[in-house]
């Protein structure tokens, strides 16, 4: 049940003090032809040599008509996925919807998105404009310089990973949270509809599904924030982590952390991913090891470039790399690629 956990030397559910605010759209706007050939011009840019792409956009308006009056009629079903893997940099399941029904996923997250980015906490990074994996580092690095007081105290770092994340979310929570703030019906039903489309927890191919599963966990981001008052919190996907000066804190709110995941959203964090560590001694976080006052890439990350770059000698992925290199101390690495670059020339 949502909101199980209890305040400390209270009976009263941590999030009862709490009015949800409800979202005003109705359900004809989400499925008009207005938003339908909207959310279009969202979904094509990057996808239009795709085939499946192009044959739907070769009878676009009988298309959306269609898809329009199976929306407006109550019959519209979604389809199967496709499914595939890939290396981001670790093997993931992909499972990719038809095009209709990633343009309706398009069209919801168009009207959802502007009323639920309100409800989240700032210090929630991932899949949300103006946010990203880099202003997630910076503000965990401010974080620490504030605990640690410009390096003059020790500052302690509860690190976690949700195991299995996307696979974990369960259904019926998810759609009880939505309902919380989705008062219309038809709505709720068509989310059901995407979201019992796939057997267990969200696809990671969804644009819904990023939208999901940060609904989902704003649930325990607002636990983190009001019943752990845990000033310094932040979040990106399923990586979090919580600066203290007090280790004996943090080891304290561990177990609740880890009962609220379990009891309320049905999550468990990863044992082998849960530390608490210095920020002196470099806390590993996105894909940097982070210190005080520098940020290095992970060992691991660093050989996946370096043999991407010789396997893929491009001036396109010599760019990228420099790219995600300026957002640390990497001068040696982009000394080496600078150099096998001129090399390849």
């Amino acid at each position: 049940m949502i909101g199980s956990v209890r305040l400390r030397g209270g009976g009263i559910p941590w999030n009862s003090f709490f009015m949800k605010s409800q979202f005003a759209g109705n359900f004809e706007s989400v499925a008009s032809v207005e938003n339908l050939l909207g959310a279009w011009q969202e979904f094509l840019p990057g996808k239009r040599k795709k085939v499946d792409v192009q044959e739907f956009q070769l009878h676009l308006m009988d298309n959306i008509l269609a898809l329009h009056a199976d929306l407006v009629n109550g019959t519209y079903r979604h389809g199967s996925y496709q499914h595939f893997k890939i290396s981001d940099p670790k093997p993931r399941d992909i499972h990719k919807a038809s095009v209709r029904d990633r343009l309706l996923h398009h069209a919801i997250y168009r009207q959802l998105y502007p009323f639920f980015d309100k409800t989240f906490i700032a210090d929630s990074f991932s899949c949300r404009l103006g946010k990203g994996t880099h202003a997630a580092m910076d503000r965990f690095c401010r974080f620490g310089y504030q605990v640690g007081k410009n390096n003059t105290r020790t500052c302690w770092i509860l690190k976690c990973d949700i195991r299995k994340f996307f696979a974990s979310i369960d259904h019926q929570i998810l759609l009880g949270i939505l309902r919380s703030y989705i008062p219309n019906v038809k709505i709720m039903r068509l989310l059901r509809e995407i979201i019992e489309s796939f057997p267990v927890g969200l696809p990671l191919g969804n644009l819904t599904s990023q939208l999901f599963v940060n609904i989902y966990m704003n649930e325990f981001d607002q636990f983190a924030k009001h019943q752990l008052k845990a000033k310094q919190y932040v979040r990106y996907a399923d990586d979090f982590a919580i600066p203290s000066s007090n280790r004996q804190w943090l080891e304290i709110i561990l177990p609740e952390i880890d009962a609220f995941l379990r009891n309320s959203l049905k999550l468990h964090l990863h044992p082998d991913k849960v530390s608490i560590k210095t920020f002196a001694s470099g806390e590993d976080f996105l894909g940097w090891v982070h210190f005080p006052d520098h940020r290095v890439l992970r060992t691991k990350t660093k050989r996946r470039m370096m043999k991407r770059i010789m396997t893929n000698p491009k001036e396109g992925t010599f760019q990228s790399y420099r790219g995600l290199l300026s957002h640390g101390s990497a001068k040696k690495l982009g000394a080496w690629i600078s150099a096998f670059a001129g090399m390849t020339e």
